[in-house]
């Protein structure tokens, strides 16, 4: 006899609960449910024995969990891996091997400006730390790995949480025989509808790019402008000799950028597109911290007859209370997060609805487990999602990105980046990007590899990159 279609026989019910403490009278002939306390009025009801029965309840916590009719398992070792493909970015990959002949997890530990400040956390705190663990664990590896250094919520340990985080949910969707987006919930669209970037030094080009990348099938552009003169973020523009010789004495020679004439050539830009191009397409900009908050909420208001998708940090982390101003005052829609590293930064903009997309960079606030929880509070908000996705992100940090895109009602739009040849060569698996959609290969895991020979193709060249070259006419620093 069933008790119900998918659980088990009463005898095999009762079998369980003997090897707990339960039913420990009973002999091998009688009648399970006649003489199992457990179905008797006076102890428990039927509700509660099918509380035991299924994975949670006393069954669930008093047995190790592991895969049903798979033996328990081990992380028998973790490997950090550097890369720099084709010369570009600097890579931090995490592959974690367990007891059970190859099956082991990659995940993404990228921080292209200290990989090796991350490679050391892993080597040599994380690694050792969770030897031994069943990788099943994942949410408790988590949390305990995440306060096992006391102090936390910086950038260093959250990438190198990150990469054993999404290794073990490789490690458990290959295990299950299913793609992670299916263990977080299944799909709820068939692809990840991204944005591509374009940039210019002169308004035509730029209107030239917008339409090509219209008819590559994308509805979502992100549009960056260089300004006369002046150096910029996002497009490839020199400072011109003209503004150098306009600095005063004693200053350095370097790119300079000026808040103000960013400001009137960005309006200029979208009065432009929209009058060229018109409201079919979605545009975003992405202002990267650079204006003090005054002058980033006359932009916001400036450009809202030409509705934005969104209009991206706009303020530094270091600002966040001026987006209650903003809020309050322009309807552009605005997106922050890529250098939060503590939920105590987007929290608020969120539980406020002070902010419309949230952009976290996802190895940087911790990996998968933390994204998958920041993701579902926005939902609460009606806050959509938008992680960060540039080149300084692994392929395998991309394929975490769009397992949670598929899984995510309150998705919102997904930064592409392009796989270049030698990428794809160290990483085979690498989502498909076509027609301005990534598309899962229903692998299981995350669906993506590495290949560690290819890997060692391309050592680093340095130790990593820095930022904060750019400075005003007088020599004061600008925000990278």
């Amino acid at each position: 006899m069933r008790l119900h279609k998918g659980l088990p026989s009463v005898g095999v019910v009762v079998a369980r609960l003997r090897g707990i403490g339960f039913c420990s009278g009973l002999d091998e002939s009688s009648n399970p449910a006649s003489r199992c306390d457990i179905f008797a009025h006076n102890t428990m009801n039927r509700r509660d024995a099918f509380r035991l029965i299924t994975a949670g309840g006393a069954f669930a916590a008093a047995a190790p969990m592991k895969s049903a009719g798979l033996p328990a398992l081990k992380i028998t070792d973790v490997k950090t891996i550097l890369t720099q493909p084709g010369g570009g970015d600097h890579l931090v990959v995490v592959k974690v091997m367990t007891s059970e002949p190859g099956l082991y997890g990659v995940g993404c530990a990228t921080h292209r400006e200290r990989p090796l400040a991350v490679a050391s956390a892993i080597n040599d705190y994380l690694r050792p730390f969770v030897l031994g663990r069943n990788p099943e664990e994942i949410e408790d590896i988590w949390q305990s790995a995440y306060v096992s250094s006391y102090f936390r919520s910086g950038v260093t340990l959250n990438n190198a949480l990150s990469g054993i985080d999404g290794a073990l949910w490789d490690i458990c969707g290959k295990r299950a025989n299913l793609p992670v987006y299916k263990m977080l919930g299944g799909k709820v669209r068939a692809a990840v509808p991204l944005y591509t970037h374009t940039s210019a030094t002169e308004l035509p080009d730029l209107e030239e790019q917008v339409r090509k990348a219209m008819a590559s099938g994308y509805r979502h552009v992100r549009v960056q402008l260089a300004v006369p003169g002046y150096s910029g973020y996002g497009v490839a523009a020199k400072t011109a000799d003209e503004v150098q010789k306009a600095r005063p004495r004693g200053v350095a020679s370097s790119p300079v950028f000026e808040p103000t004439p960013y400001v009137n050539n960005t309006i200029k830009m979208f009065d432009y597109l929209r009058a060229k191009i018109g409201f079919e397409v979605d545009l975003i900009h992405d202002v990267h911290e650079r204006v003090p908050p005054t002058q980033a909420l006359a932009l916001a208001k400036a450009v809202e007859p030409f509705r934005l998708f969104y209009l991206e940090d706009a303020l530094a982390p270091e600002d966040v209370p001026w987006f209650q101003t903003m809020r309050a005052q322009t309807s552009t829609p605005l997106a922050m997060g890529e250098l939060f590293v503590n939920r105590n930064e987007w929290l608020p903009l969120v539980a406020n609805r002070w902010i419309d997309f949230i952009r976290c960079h996802i190895s940087a606030i911790g990996g998968l487990s933390a994204a998958r929880k920041v993701a579902a509070t926005c939902e609460m908000f009606g806050v959509r999602t938008a992680w960060h996705g540039p080149a300084n992100v692994s392929p395998i940090g991309h394929a975490v990105n769009m397992h949670l895109d598929l899984a995510s009602t309150n998705f919102g739009i997904q930064e592409q980046n392009l796989f270049s040849h030698e990428l794809r060569e160290v990483f085979p698996g690498a989502p498909e990007i076509t027609g301005g959609y990534m598309y899962a290969n229903d692998k299981p895991g995350l669906g993506v590899d590495i290949d560690e020979k290819a890997a060692a193709k391309w050592p680093y060249k340095n130790a990593g990159d820095s930022r904060g070259n750019d400075r005003r006419l007088d020599g004061t620093l600008v925000r990278p």
